[in-house]
């Protein structure tokens, strides 16, 4: 048997987000990792800092590393800053992390019409996976693939055109032991397999109304959000300048 996950909550006393961070940390962990270790270690001094490669309170190592990559040396005993200027990592990050470490064999994103964020999510998906991992998409009620994210992938040197909208049934559920539902204001398919479930939910640019150029951005903004939390997921950190100390 593989040793249980680890995850470590490392704070400041006089930072804010600790207590926040720690029930995050443990939420997560035991949603998708039951029976794992969620420790809270209090960093007390400058030499512990520099031993941890503390990045900054708080910040959650997953078997020992940091949610969203390290930069080098430690930032000292200083308070963090998460993309948005929030001092508390969002809960995809967290998941992002977890399920890295327990390891991802088959990956399905769902929506309803498997038209827009699902597919524009599975041929990110499958941009960024290593050889092995099985990655799809399929809706509840699939009809087709926007041309807008095929346009809008093409744009980062990802054709999906040769992608079709999916029924859930579809998809062999021995293939699949992750499920990413990207609903927001719809209600998302149920999956009926035994899998690891997150929600991502996102607008659908789909429905969005005005010009090409309107529509155009809704669907690359939904994409850009897309590629930094799969990327994430299937482990390319966190660019320099999406987090800071404070």
């Amino acid at each position: 048997m593989s040793a249980p996950l680890r995850v470590e909550v490392l704070v400041l006393e006089a930072c804010p987000s600790a207590r926040e961070a720690y029930e995050l940390a443990t939420s997560v962990a035991g949603r998708l990792a039951p029976g794992a270790e969620v420790r809270r270690v209090l960093v007390e001094s400058d030499d512990e800092a520099r031993r941890l490669e503390f990045q900054g309170s708080p910040s959650i190592l997953v078997n020992g590393k940091d949610i969203a990559g390290r930069y080098g040396a430690s930032s000292g005993l200083a308070c963090r800053l998460y993309d948005g200027g929030s001092g508390l990592p969002p809960e995809w990050l967290v998941e992002a992390a977890v399920l890295r470490a327990l390891g991802l064999r088959g990956l399905l994103f769902l929506c309803v019409a498997n038209s827009a964020r699902s597919q524009m999510a599975e041929g990110i998906a499958r941009s960024l996976a290593a050889p092995g991992l099985v990655v799809a998409s399929a809706g509840s009620h699939p009809t087709r693939v926007r041309p807008e994210a095929i346009a809008v992938l093409q744009e980062i040197g990802i054709d999906i055109s040769g992608q079709r909208s999916k029924r859930v049934a579809e998809i062999p559920v021995a293939d699949v032991d992750t499920v990413i539902t990207l609903c927001a204001e719809e209600v998302c398919p149920v999956y009926l397999g035994n899998a690891r479930r997150l929600n991502w939910g996102l607008a659908d640019p789909a429905a969005v109304e005005g010009s090409d150029d309107r529509r155009l951005a809704a669907f690359g903004k939904t994409r850009d959000e897309l590629r930094r939390r799969i990327a994430a997921l299937l482990g390319e950190p966190l660019r320099e300048g999406e987090e800071r100390t404070c």
